[in-house]
């Protein structure tokens, strides 16, 4: 709309300043102008870095996310014949140890956190 200012338009905002202002007040006026710019400058700076910190924090902890492998649910088997069933006084009476209790394997939660070669490092033998 108004375009870039060049050394005319400023020259004609000082005097303006000038007569408004007075010689005394005008250098007090800039340097809290200054102060001004340059506090806004800081904080504007503290503020993109701010939000460039926390994009960034969001992308490393989406790279680190891992999906926990899915676990089907076991399927139950044949039925097998029970030790009780076999002998009428049950197993101890036969002499056969108590069968192991069974119980499902216990699933290991992955770690936090995965360590991943470069992607350009050779896969060695183990």
């Amino acid at each position: 709309m108004f375009g870039t200012l060049g050394g005319p338009e400023l020259f004609l905002i000082f005097v303006v300043a000038l007569i408004v202002f007075g010689p005394r007040k005008l250098p007090e006026i800039g340097k809290s102008l200054g102060k001004m710019m340059g506090e806004f400058r800081r904080a504007s700076n503290e503020f993109r870095s701010t939000i460039e910190n926390e994009v960034e924090a969001e992308k490393i902890r989406e790279s680190m996310r891992i999906e926990p492998p899915k676990v089907e649910p076991a399927t139950p088997g044949a039925a097998e014949a029970s030790p009780a069933t076999d002998y009428p006084d049950g197993p101890e009476a036969a002499g056969a140890p108590e069968p192991p209790a069974t119980e499902p394997p216990a699933v290991e939660a992955p770690p936090e956190t995965a360590i991943r070669p470069p992607e350009n490092a050779p896969i060695e033998p183990k």
